[in-house]
């Protein structure tokens, strides 16, 4: 009897934990994270230059070049957080653990850039870029690359992948809305002042602290390469070079990486902007701000939603690429009336509607990269990728914010510590021409990406290999 039982045993197939499907509740925890990511990015991309210009005091151009040359320190963070990440080693996994460790001062970082004392010009610059830094370079690349790579270690079911992917985009938008549609407001019940942008962002902190946790507790790392792959990696002479040369010649990497940065180049011209095109062109940032951003985010999480039904029958680029057609169309329809809220309401439904497809597929390409990286190279990158994919989140949003307050400083626009300031028409005509035309040229130029992307028909044969592969106990 023992001896048919061992047969049995033997004959009975062994199921990879990394191919099977992933429980609901996890692909919920992971989309709680990036909600959690949001809410404190929203702010910072929506709210921050407003609350510095008109609420500091602060010269638009002077915000600008700080978060420009932050971007220099993140691209030296993204690397090192890299390679910390890829050497970490704990009872939780790789990357897992840094959504605990880093989850509380990310939160904590967000007060801080409300918190700029009443004092000189200089001490207020000073504490601006020290304080941008410690959120920005330090606290959101510890925690934002390592819960990006986090999604490869989930799976290596590209569907299952595409699904998390899915989650992720559909639910992040909500921290975005939910500051959006409340902060302003919150804050003008609040005496619409710093102090009442200081408790705002308190309350966020906390509810952002909440998901991050539930976001550690529910997503297991079921990915794992086997000790004895990783340790002969290790010792191959000049594995660091190697490493690197295999991300930098990596060509669907960078197509990634391109499209990471528009992604949130989109976000962050839309974010600085809005708040100004609805206080000064519409007369309103209130209900007219909230509405218009709510109608865009909304868009894009419908559109997410359905996207899977999509991607199965167009494949991920050439859904991306009619995504970026539609909005360009939105954008196109803006410009028959700018001074037009009804139109406005339409364009930003039809820009979000095209802006669905990039935020579902572009998370799933990058992890699709990593099993081209390992099958073209024969090294599994997560941490590095995502590190150098993650200055994308940086580089958009920070190129954005230097332009677009360039350009305010350049027409005349004029700060002030009372919430705002009768602006002259040179600055009226900035707002309205940067609001037509930069959301354009962005999704131009994501079109133009997706005409390089060829690794959706490839992916098939590269897992069937590189299962080969592994089942030999080669990479």
């Amino acid at each position: 009897m023992s001896t048919a039982n061992a047969k049995l045993q033997n004959e009975t197939p062994v199921v990879d934990p990394s191919m099977e499907k992933l429980p609901l509740v996890t692909k919920v925890a992971y989309g709680s994270g990036d909600v959690a990511c949001n809410i404190v990015f929203g702010v910072i991309t929506a709210l921050l230059t407003l609350f510095y210009t008109d609420y500091v005091g602060m010269s638009p151009i002077i915000i600008g070049n700080i978060m420009l040359i932050s971007r220099v320190f993140d691209g030296f963070s993204d690397v090192i957080m890299g390679y910390i990440v890829s050497h970490t080693k704990s009872k939780w996994g790789q990357s897992r653990p840094w959504v605990l460790w880093s989850s509380l001062p990310f939160c904590l970082s967000l007060i801080l850039l409300f918190t700029v004392p009443t004092s000189s010009e200089t001490a207020q610059i000073i504490y601006i870029f020290i304080t941008y830094n410690f959120c920005n370079t330090i606290c959101f690349t510890a925690l934002n690359l390592p819960y990006g790579s986090l999604s490869a270690m989930l799976t290596r079911d590209s569907k299952e992948r595409d699904m998390v992917s899915v989650f992720r985009m559909a639910m992040s938008p909500f921290g975005r809305i939910l500051v959006s549609l409340c902060t302003l407001p919150m804050v003008k019940m609040l005496g619409n002042t710093r102090e009442a942008f200081v408790i705002t962002a308190t309350i966020w902190a906390v509810v952002a602290l909440v998901l991050l946790i539930f976001c550690f507790v529910k997503c297991e790392e079921k990915v794992v390469i086997p000790a004895r792959t990783k340790e002969k990696e290790e010792k191959v002479p000049g594995a660091g070079k190697r490493s690197f040369m295999a991300v930098v010649t990596n060509k669907y990497f960078w197509i990634v990486c391109l499209l990471w940065i528009f992604q949130n180049a989109s976000i962050g011209v839309v974010g600085i902007l809005l708040p100004y095109y609805s206080k000064y062109i519409l007369l309103n940032d209130t209900w007219v701000y909230s509405t218009l951003y709510f109608a865009e985010t909304l868009s894009i999480i419908a559109v997410v939603m359905i996207s899977p039904i999509f991607m199965r029958k167009f494949g991920k680029r050439n859904y991306l690429m009619m995504g970026a057609a539609l909005a360009m169309v939105g954008q196109v329809v803006f410009m028959i009336n700018p001074y037009s809220y009804e139109v406005a309401l339409v364009s930003v439904i039809l820009r979000g509607m095209g802006a669905g497809p990039l935020n579902a597929v572009v998370f799933g390409m990058l992890c699709d990269v990593v099993e081209y990286g390992q099958w073209k190279t024969g090294l599994r990158q997560e941490a590095y990728l995502f590190s150098a994919g993650s200055i994308g989140t940086k580089i958009g949003p920070g190129i954005v914010a230097a332009m677009v307050t360039t350009a305010l400083t350049a027409s005349g626009y004029v700060s002030s510590t009372t919430g705002g300031a009768v602006q002259p028409d040179s600055a009226l005509d900035a707002i309205v021409s940067l609001y037509q035309w930069a959301p354009l040229l962005v999704w131009a130029a994501v079109f133009v990406c997706g005409l390089f992307y060829g690794l959706d028909k490839m992916y098939p044969q590269i897992m069937k290999e590189l299962g080969e592969r592994e089942a030999r106990g080669e990479m």
